[in-house]
């Protein structure tokens, strides 16, 4: 940073009340921003977006009555989602926002970053919910391929499904959950994306290699509402929002022209992974294909390398989402409770250790008891909806009146921009009302768990 000074020119920007204008200005010159590339930031996009929802994905196309209601379906939806996504961007850029709390707080208020701030709560909570049942449906899959005979023979209590979730999550996710920060696993979460990538390799090469019959392969939906099951599957694995802030205020050249490049490229690199996974994944097995693609496959030597980078991933990623999950609920404590600075620093390690614990507690819990993680899923859909569609919409909305505020008067051009948020806002209620009503009557008479074709 380099300082120039002139004389015989006065700084009013260092005046004040109590001191005399002083006789030269100073004028600090930025160096050049230093941030991610447009082209880098992709695989940033991608990497948030890319994750537990492609094991998922066939099986959605499977409900929805077949590949091409699925693929038209999650056409129109993506349009939504690129819109959402630029939209956010903007309104970022109007206070510099890095967060998307931060934008929902500066253009719609306190109260909306309070709502906004709980669902970002009930959003990785449930995620991490997800996590864990992956963890088990990879422990079963590595049984049924390193000791098939003596698990399926006497199924020893130290192999059981409730067991192995527990002690390995004990073990390798709860110490990973308890630091500060956790810039450490930057590194294990590459292996991740890696083991994504591999999944959707496996899927294709699986399929185009001769295989068994498939079963029956759907061309239509039973009933017609049957097309919205494959919505909360496509929200949620599509929904890289939250990350989205954060990932566009680190750009080295921080505007829309750039951010629009990152978005495109990113978007396409999901839709061929996506629909490639969902497309040959179903056609590979049919009606006969589990809510975990992985679980559909003959345990052999090329898939427990998936089975072991999935699990990887899962176990290092689950830390990161209960980290974003506890600073929610420390943001609503602390402002609830009105704290002060003094007594957040306080009292920030004993919040931290205890928030930790009950958060591992209820979601093992929860995940020992839900079967398979397609009913986690449908439910997280219906909330990814909220900050796809409504958040954004709100955005809008809120930026608008204050333009109107500020002008005087409403143009066509405001009412346009307003009628098309509130259409954002219109359907993403019509979303979450919708796909989370049908996912309570579906599992309404209780859920099967979710087994391998090839298990005992």
């Amino acid at each position: 940073m380099s300082i120039q000074s002139h004389d015989r020119l006065q700084d009013s920007s260092t005046a004040s009340e109590d001191s005399p204008l002083l006789t030269k200005e100073v004028i600090i010159i930025s160096e050049p921003r230093r941030g991610s590339s447009w082209f880098s930031s992709v695989f940033l996009v991608v990497n948030a977006a890319l994750g537990a929802g492609l094991l998922n994905f066939p099986d959605a196309y499977q409900q929805a009555g077949g590949v091409l209601i699925a693929v038209l379906i999650q056409a129109i939806l993506l349009v939504f989602v690129v819109c959402a996504i630029m939209i956010l961007a903007y309104c970022s850029d109007i206070n510099k926002s890095l967060t998307y709390q931060d934008v929902v707080e500066s253009v719609c208020g306190k109260n909306a970053q309070r709502l906004c701030a709980f669902t970002i709560m009930t959003y990785c909570f449930g995620t991490c919910i997800t996590f864990l049942i992956i963890i088990g449906d990879q422990w079963e899959e590595f049984f049924l391929f390193a000791a098939h005979n003596w698990y399926c023979t006497h199924n020893p209590w130290y192999m059981d499904r409730i067991t192995t979730i527990c002690v390995s999550s004990v073990f390798l996710i709860l110490p990973l959950c308890f630091p500060k920060r956790i810039d450490f696993l930057k590194y294990a979460s590459f292996i991740g994306v890696l083991g994504i990538l591999y999944v959707v390799a496996l899927v294709t090469v699986k399929y185009l290699l001769p295989h068994p019959e498939p079963g029956a392969i759907a061309v239509r939906p039973l009933q017609w509402e049957d097309v919205f099951l494959v919505v909360p599957t496509i929200c949620f694995s599509y929904q890289c929002h939250v990350s989205i802030i954060p990932i566009y205020s680190c750009m080295e050249n921080r505007c829309l022209k750039e951010f629009s490049k990152t978005v495109a490229v990113a978007m396409f690199l999901c839709v061929l992974n996506y629909t490639g996974t969902a497309a040959f994944g179903y056609l590979t097995f049919g009606n006969m294909i589990t809510t975990d693609i992985l679980l559909s496959y003959d345990p052999d030597g090329w898939v427990i390398v998936a089975v072991l980078l999935i699990a990887i991933k899962t176990y290092t990623t689950y830390p990161i989402l209960l980290f974003c999950g506890r600073a929610a609920l420390d943001c609503l404590w602390t402002d609830i409770f009105k704290m002060s600075p003094d007594r957040i620093e306080q009292t920030e390690f004993k919040r931290r250790v205890s928030v930790t614990i009950i958060w591992f507690v209820l979601t093992l819990a929860l995940a020992v008891f839900i079967p398979n993680i397609g009913v986690v899923i449908q439910i997280l859909g219906a909330f990814a909806a909220i900050f796809i569609f409504i958040f954004p919409g709100m955005c809008v909305v809120s930026a608008v009146q204050k333009r109107v505020w500020q002008q005087g008067h409403w143009t066509t051009r405001l009412k346009v921009i307003t009628a098309g948020a509130c259409a954002f806002i219109v359907l993403g209620s019509f979303i979450f009302g919708l796909t989370l009503s049908q996912s309570i009557i579906k599992d309404e008479h209780g859920v099967k768990g979710d087994k391998s074709p090839y298990t005992c």
